[in-house]
């Protein structure tokens, strides 16, 4: 919990351990967060979400496995990468399977917008990466124009293989009904 919500907090108020910090926005009910924390436990996780069950789940669930380097905050995913996360604090940011938010008049609530790559871009470290997946295609054409207009990304290509990148609930959903997931892997300039 950080002591103040209205002012920037380093990674190293949120993490006494030395290691690059990585952030789960909407971290859902866990399972991408609670791999990559297993799988690296040279680095420190944060997830991100709002719904305080999940929290709880995910909390007691990286208790259980002993991840000293996983910690979930109970806030919305906006305002922790807008007004919370210090600048240059942050070596990947993932963003998974967010509302697509279809309807034409709901776009506006999307979280990929101008002020929010600008925020993205605020809280990485140089060469840090941002990776958004979606199985939405409006949403990831939406997503690759905004990128594309702010400019300020160098895009890499996100082979499957690339290095270890587990699946999330929503993934796991959405591949056994046929659907396919996009990805967008974008780093800042260094």
């Amino acid at each position: 919990m950080p002591a103040d919500y209205f002012c920037r907090v380093e990674k190293t108020e949120i993490f006494d351990r030395p290691g690059p910090l990585e952030v789960d926005l909407g971290c859902g009910d866990g399972s991408f967060l609670l791999a990559m924390a297993s799988h690296h436990p040279d680095r420190n996780f944060l997830g991100v979400e709002r719904l305080l069950g999940r929290v709880r789940k995910v909390c007691k669930r990286a208790q259980r496995d002993g991840l000293e380097n996983l910690k979930v905050l109970r806030l919305e995913s906006r305002y922790t990468i807008e007004w919370l996360l210090g600048a240059g604090s942050v070596s990947r940011l993932h963003l998974l399977c967010p509302d697509p938010w279809p309807k034409a008049r709901h776009h506006r609530r999307r979280l990929i917008q101008e002020d929010f790559l600008e925020a993205v871009l605020n809280v990485l470290e140089p060469g840090g990466e941002f990776l958004f997946k979606t199985d939405h295609d409006e949403y990831f054409e939406w997503a690759v124009e905004k990128v594309d207009a702010f400019g300020r990304f160098e895009r890499l290509d996100w082979p499957d293989d690339a290095f270890f990148y587990p699946k999330t609930d929503f993934q796991i959903l959405w591949e056994s009904e046929g659907k396919r997931l996009q990805g967008l892997r974008l780093r800042k300039p260094a």
